[in-house]
C-alpha cells in the first residue's frame, strides 16, 4: 500500500508537500494506484492523475470511520535536553499505536522551547511508514500544573523513580479503554510534583529494576500498550 496524507472531505486532496514528493522524489506516473487518509480515520483508494505540477486523485473507493486502535495510550512525558531523542520517542510511539502526547513542561525540564510542528510531521511521517488511517494528536508544550488539573485519576498513572514511594508493576494494571501515562525529564519529577499526583489519585508504577532515559520509558509503556491491542 503506497499511503499518502491529504483531506477526504468535501472533496479528497492530496497534501501540497506529499505532491512535491510524488512527483519530484518518487516519481510516480499518471494511472499508478495510491491511498490517501486524512488522519481521521479515512482512506480513500484511487489512481493517480498527474496535470503539470499538480497531483489529483482519480478515486476509486472511500471508507470512513475505520477502527481506532484500542487501548487508547496517551503520553504526557517532559522533552529532553537533546531535541534527537524526543523526536526518535515520536516516531516510535507512533509506530506502536500511541493515540496522544503531550510534551510537559516540569520543574526539572531544561529545554522550554521545542518546534512542535516539527513532532506533528515526524508523526504524520511514522503513521504513513506503519499504514496508520487515524493519526495521533500531538499537544502543544503544556505546564505540569496545568495538565493535571483535568486529569482523570482512574485512567491516570505516572512512572518516577522514587523506591521510597508506593508503586505497582505496570503489568499489574487493569485493561481500560484509555490510559494516561506521565513520564518526567532527565531528573525525574520533583517531590513536589509527586505528592501532587499522588493528592489527584495518580496511581505510581515501576517499569522495573532499571532506570530508564526518558525516552526510553515512553518508549517502553508504547510498546505495553501495543502489546495489549
Amino acid at each position: 500500500m503506497k499511503l499518502f496524507f491529504g483531506e477526504i472531505f468535501p472533496e479528497v486532496k492530496i497534501n501540497e508537500e506529499e505532491q512535491t514528493h510524488i512527483l519530484k522524489v518518487l516519481r510516480m506516473c499518471s494511472g499508478e494506484q495510491i491511498f490517501v487518509t486524512d488522519g481521521k480515520g479515512n482512506l480513500a483508494k484511487g489512481n493517480l492523475v498527474l496535470e503539470g505540477k499538480k497531483v489529483l486523485l482519480d478515486v476509486l473507493e472511500i471508507q470512513q470511520n475505520l477502527p481506532e486502535f484500542s487501548p487508547k495510550l496517551h503520553i504526557a512525558i517532559a522533552p529532553t535536553k537533546n531535541i534527537d531523542r524526543i523526536e526518535f520517542f515520536v516516531e516510535k510511539a507512533t509506530e506502536m499505536g500511541i493515540s496522544e502526547i503531550t510534551i510537559l513542561q516540569t520543574e526539572k525540564t531544561e529545554r522550554k522551547n521545542l518546534n512542535i510542528e516539527k513532532l506533528r510531521k515526524q508523526s504524520i511521517s511514522a503513521s504513513k511508514q506503519s499504514l496508520r488511517f487515524h493519526f495521533p494528536v500531538i499537544n502543544d508544550l503544556t505546564k505540569f500544573s496545568d495538565f493535571i488539573k483535568e486529569i482523570d485519576a482512574e485512567k491516570a498513572f505516572v512512572a518516577h523513580c522514587n523506591e521510597n514511594l508506593e508503586r505497582i508493576e505496570l503489568q499489574k494494571i487493569l485493561p481500560l479503554e484509555q490510559v494516561i501515562f506521565l513520564i518526567g525529564p532527565e531528573g525525574d519529577f520533583s517531590d513536589n510534583e509527586i505528592s501532587q499526583l499522588a493528592e489527584k489519585g495518580v496511581k505510581a508504577v515501576s517499569l522495573g529494576n532499571q532506570r530508564l532515559r526518558t525516552e526510553t520509558a515512553g518508549i517502553f509503556v508504547a510498546a505495553w500498550n501495543y502489546g495489549l491491542m
